[in-house]
């Protein structure tokens, strides 16, 4: 027991980050009682579908990114259609006929996402700060809408960004802060805006090249942990960095993570060795 507290708090408070579609669809009803499960479901089918055996750059499966951009909307109060459209935004980079979603969930559910991929985060106005995304009497606007999902979008990418290539990481950084983060306080989202505006000055502050090793080193790491729970880990432990302002306290924090990480790797993956007993 004494072991345990020399490791960051990242190391031992869950052992599954990763959303799932009970969580998510708990979570839309918990702000929207009379939500169809069904209709998320649905979705939820579709997705793992059109994107079973595609990979993120983390070597998680497709499919967490999906759940994840899902779990961040139903955060933000939105509407189940809303949350169907955000589990199923990047559809269209597959074999699925663009039919086929109108048919299986609606013609507003189909909309949404062609909107998302073509909508400008730009020119969404940085005026009304006083409204938030979930203040409107009958739901939200599609405006606000097909924004909330692309904010989510933006949010996951940006949590697991220590994957991408160091060139392409500045350039997102600095679209993050000057577009992405101003439109996400604008409409409301308070918390989504300030942890964009942190994500993307972790990556440009003076700093960045050692930051930049360190979470590398991180990325790495996180091989060792069940598929399923990469993403999810690298999240917190990216964040966990991101709170870290001197050289010295991040290499103490990645030493925590080096020896830690072979122990949690057992721990998560021990529940499905019970269930096979």
């Amino acid at each position: 027991m004494r072991r345990q507290r020399r490791f960051p708090p990242s190391l031992t408070a869950r052992t599954d980050l990763t959303p799932t579609l009970e969580s998510v669809v708990a979570e839309v009803r918990s702000h929207h009682p009379d939500a169809d499960a069904g209709l998320l479901e649905r979705a939820h089918a579709e997705a793992s579908v059109w994107h079973a055996g595609q990979r993120r750059r983390s070597g998680d499966p497709y499919l967490t990114h999906c759940l994840a951009v899902a779990a961040i909307v139903a955060e933000a109060r939105m509407p189940p259609s809303v949350v169907c459209a955000a589990l199923l935004h990047d559809v269209e980079d597959t074999a699925c006929p663009p039919q086929r979603i109108a048919d299986q969930l609606g013609h507003e559910v189909a909309d949404l996402i062609a909107a998302v991929r073509t909508a400008e985060v730009s020119a969404y106005p940085r005026a009304g700060r006083g409204t938030t995304l979930a203040s409107d009497a009958d739901g939200p606007s599609w405006e606000t809408a097909v924004l909330a999902i692309r904010l989510a979008d933006r949010l996951h990418n940006m949590r697991t960004i220590a994957f991408v290539a160091q060139t392409k990481q500045l350039l997102k950084a600095r679209e993050t802060l000057d577009v992405f983060a101003p439109a996400a306080s604008a409409a409301g989202l308070e918390a989504v805006g300030r942890e964009l505006e942190d994500l993307a000055s972790a990556v440009l502050r003076p700093a960045a090249s050692s930051y930049a090793v360190t979470g590398r080193l991180l990325a790495v790491l996180t091989l060792l942990l069940p598929s399923r729970q990469r993403a999810r880990w690298q999240e917190e432990w990216t964040a966990d960095l991101a709170t870290l302002t001197t050289r010295r306290a991040r290499t103490r924090f990645t030493l925590h993570v080096l020896f830690g990480a072979p122990r949690l790797s057992i721990t998560l993956r021990r529940p499905f060795r019970r269930e096979r007993r």
